[in-house]
């Protein structure tokens, strides 16, 4: 007896417990649907927005195909949400629940490739712009210091150009003098030097030359990228900044273009080259055999020496030529929606936010489903007649008495009802309603 009433107290707990979540889930369900429909016209306006991003013409055409698809969108998040919410708590079986939430994912997919991109899109379109354009700008810099750098390391064989110069200059002043030869003055060795000295001088002019016109480029592309970082932070409309931009990032492109012409470590090599190639050996000029001899000897030095220095001078540009090159770099003008796409990881909240406005809904599916389930787990182990509300209860006993009086008409119009009869009658219904049995 005390193991049947302490289990007639939990079912009694059950109930109560069951029919309190029910009270609950009925006064919620009053406004799903409202919530619902607020949520999937919320991201039908978002989709709008992002969709008339990426539609060039603004006539009536594209007005009304961009909220065909806004329509489109926020009736398939709403009925998408209202099959879920109604049939996933519904089920019982494991088959079923799993087929169901399958489906679920398959559609949050889908509602993420038809809906979320876009509001994404529609949420951080114009600042995903501007941080394609400050990245074009980074590498934009980022190629024009490096030209610049080669540039001026180029502009750095000056010295190294100026050294051997200088020392083919020394050599000439010791062989007027007959420090080397032997034959003091103006000789086939002196001119020799001064022959080379002379192209050294010509080179070193040249690259000196080009000194101002590379600190005008750089200066030039400066000023650009200085243009461009204040496109990028202006405020106002992106598309408008985006065209400027275009034409800003041409101008800069060919600066840097500019910058890798003017170096002159290509220059440096051919002259190098030319210094031990293209020599004009003078005639020997000496008055007797032993001093041409003599100046022979020593041409051949002065040849040996510049060969010497015709390496160093071209190892000195090789290493400049072989400087990396700046990057190839070209603004390419991006949608709102690309933006968004390409520089997701730039924007976490607005991917969330967008996401979030479309699948919040499944977490109502989920809170559904366990409620449903609670209310089930307190049900299971009641009788179905202790489920029954006095409403209920009422409501079985008319409809039972119903049933009785409809048994009792052809009975009294084929036999006409006697004293006892009449008296017995009511004591028949009233004790089949009151012990639950059919009267006899």
């Amino acid at each position: 007896m005390e193991d049947e009433s302490r289990l007639s107290r939990t079912e009694a707990r059950g109930v109560r417990y069951s029919r309190e979540l029910e009270g609950h889930l009925t006064w919620l369900d009053s406004f799903t649907g409202a919530a619902l429909g607020v949520l999937a016209v919320a991201s039908g306006i978002y989709t709008y927005l992002g969709v008339s991003s990426l539609l060039d013409d603004t006539g009536a055409l594209s007005f009304f195909a961009a909220m065909a698809y806004s329509v489109a969108v926020s009736v398939g998040i709403f009925v998408f949400w209202s099959y879920l919410m109604r049939l996933l708590p519904a089920v019982r079986t494991a088959g079923a629940r799993i087929g169901l939430f399958l489906s679920m994912i398959a559609g949050s997919l889908a509602i993420i490739a038809m809906s979320s991109w876009l509001n994404a899109a529609a949420l951080a379109g114009s600042a995903a712009v501007e941080q394609h354009m400050a990245t074009t700008v980074q590498n934009y810099q980022g190629a024009l210091e490096q030209a610049n750098a080669i540039a001026v390391a180029s502009q750095g064989l000056e010295r190294d150009v100026a050294r051997v110069r200088q020392s083919f200059e020394d050599l000439s002043q010791q062989e007027a003098t007959g420090q080397l030869s032997g034959f003091a003055g103006e000789g086939a060795v002196f001119r020799l030097l001064r022959q080379k000295s002379d192209e050294l001088n010509a080179l070193e002019s040249q690259i000196a030359s080009q000194q101002p016109l590379l600190d005008e480029a750089f200066s030039r592309g400066n000023a650009i990228l200085s243009r461009m970082r204040a496109l990028t932070v202006e405020p106002g409309a992106v598309d408008p900044r985006s065209v400027q931009f275009s034409e800003e990032a041409v101008q800069l492109a060919n600066e840097i273009t500019r910058l890798r012409q003017l170096s002159v470590a290509p220059l440096v090599i051919r002259a190098a080259n030319d210094l031990q190639r293209s020599v004009v050996l003078p005639e020997l000029d000496g008055s007797t055999a032993e001093t041409r001899q003599n100046q022979s000897a020593t041409m051949n030095s002065v040849l040996t020496v510049l060969g010497q220095r015709a390496d160093t001078l071209r190892q000195a540009a090789e290493a400049v030529v072989a400087m990396p090159p700046p990057s190839d770099t070209t603004y390419t003008p991006i949608s709102t929606a690309d933006a968004v796409i390409r520089y997701a990881n730039n924007f976490v909240p607005s991917w969330a936010g967008a996401i979030a406005i479309d699948l919040l809904p499944a977490v109502l599916v989920f809170i559904v489903a366990i409620t449903q389930s609670a209310i089930r787990s307190g049900r299971e182990r009641a009788a179905t007649e202790d489920l029954m509300t006095l409403a209920e209860l009422r409501a079985a006993v008319r409809a039972l008495r119903e049933v009785e009086s409809g048994l009792d008409r052809p009975a009294k119009s084929e036999t006409p009802p006697t004293k006892e009869a009449d008296e017995s009658a009511p004591r028949r219904n009233l004790s089949a309603v009151d012990t639950g049995r059919p009267a006899e």
